[in-house]
């Protein structure tokens, strides 16, 4: 097999393990991320447009899974908030329990608040959340919680922390004794209100720290293989002696001689595997799995395209020289092969593509801008994207097109 066959069965391996070939089709929201992997969301439309993507699901069955607890976002991997399927709840929360301590040691270094105060402040939001069957936001907690909550002043408002309650919460997400409830029941924002989680998804001794990085190392290679220890370590946020440990229990064969890694259940069907001669378009978020499990944008890019200057105005930067891309993905059997974003005002999707469209592609952009326009109103891709904040690149992306 030569190499150009050889890269092109890897990405297409990539987008049939990530469900980019239809095989997931009417799976439900849980059965996707167990399958495919965590999603990333920080209040983009990424998990949307990606369960869209790979099962065809609408918003409704997507909102209906978060609130009937099948899906949760929940800091996990790398204290990064994530959409889990309802099997890794205590696995989220266990790989990101060290998250919080960050900004309690900070806070106590800088700011006088120690550990005990915070939890102490945390036991006492736990108490108000006991005495009401609604989530409370931030702001009526406070008011709640009275005294307990001291102003951390001008030092802290510099910090970002102008009270202890924002890591009282953060602690208790972590251990797993509340939870954020997105205010309108929906992914793609920043609103959250605070209800305890009955039952509490950890154990009372908690999750063994060793046990648990396995764990994620076996769900990882799963969703990501072939991928690289470098490529884990940076999904996971351990250190490279911890990665490798959490690795060592898993039967992992290395392909065709190279640092990509596999799980040896795997190996049968990837030397089996060819590339599908018919292509598969899917309009992904710039967070979507098929990049983020790995970080390695180069390795979805043809070479050519990788020379493609960013359409982010003033960037001057070429597509193959950033970690993560400027705009959603449009791929191709795991190959990037156009970007994209949503125009609010003209309500359409404005692309271009690396390659001469297709049916199949002015399809499936078809489909994805339909399901913009009629179920989220916007493609967000972080919570401060904004119409404003992609005008440029909507500009960028028009004259690169030729105003398709």
């Amino acid at each position: 097999m030569g190499t150009e066959d050889a890269v092109a069965k890897l990405r297409a391996w990539w987008a049939h393990r990530q469900g980019l070939d239809g095989a997931l089709a009417g799976a439900s929201a849980a059965e996707v991320l167990a399958s495919t992997g965590w999603a990333r969301s920080v209040g983009s439309s990424g998990p949307y447009l990606g369960l869209f993507a790979r099962a065809g699901l609408d918003r409704d069955a997507v909102d209906k899974a978060v609130a009937a607890l099948e899906i949760h976002e929940l800091p996990s991997a790398r204290g990064c908030t994530y959409v889990l399927p309802r099997r890794d709840f205590a696995l989220g929360l266990a790989v990101g329990a060290h998250a919080p301590e960050r900004d309690i040691q900070a806070a106590a270094k800088h700011l006088g608040v120690t550990r005990a105060e915070i939890e102490e402040l945390a036991d006492a939001a736990v108490g108000v959340l006991a005495t009401t069957d609604r989530p409370l936001d931030p702001a009526a907690l406070k008011t709640s919680l009275g005294d307990a909550v001291r102003d951390l002043g001008e030092a802290g408002r510099k910090r970002g922390e102008a009270t202890p309650l924002r890591m009282a919460l953060g602690l208790l997400q972590a251990q797993g004794r509340i939870r954020r409830v997105p205010v309108n029941g929906r992914l793609d924002n920043q609103r959250f209100g605070y209800a305890l989680w009955s039952p509490p998804p950890l154990s009372p001794g908690g999750t063994d720290g060793e046990a648990a990085n396995t764990e994620l190392a076996a769900r990882y290679f799963s969703w990501a293989a072939p991928a690289t220890l470098k490529h884990f370590q940076w999904f996971s946020g351990l250190t490279a002696a911890a990665a490798k440990k959490a690795v060592a229990p898993l039967d992992l064969r290395a392909v065709d001689a190279t640092p990509l890694l596999m799980p040896a259940d795997q190996m049968a069907e990837f030397e089996r595997f060819t590339v599908p001669r018919a292509p598969s378009y899917s309009l992904l978020a710039s967070i979507d799995g098929i990049h983020l499990l790995h970080r390695d944008l180069g390795r979805l890019l043809d070479p050519d395209d990788a020379h493609r200057r960013s359409p982010e105005p003033g960037d001057g930067r070429t597509l193959g020289s950033q970690a993560d891309p400027p705009c959603p993905l449009i791929v191709d059997r795991g190959r990037i092969v156009g970007l994209w974003e949503y125009d609010v005002d003209a309500t359409e999707v404005v692309y271009h593509s690396f390659v001469e469209p297709d049916s199949a592609l002015r399809n499936a952009v078809a489909d994805t801008e339909a399901f913009i326009r009629g179920q989220l109103g916007d493609a967000k891709m972080v919570s401060l994207d904004s119409p404003k904040s992609r005008a440029p690149r909507l500009a960028a992306l028009r004259e690169a097109s030729g105003h398709r």
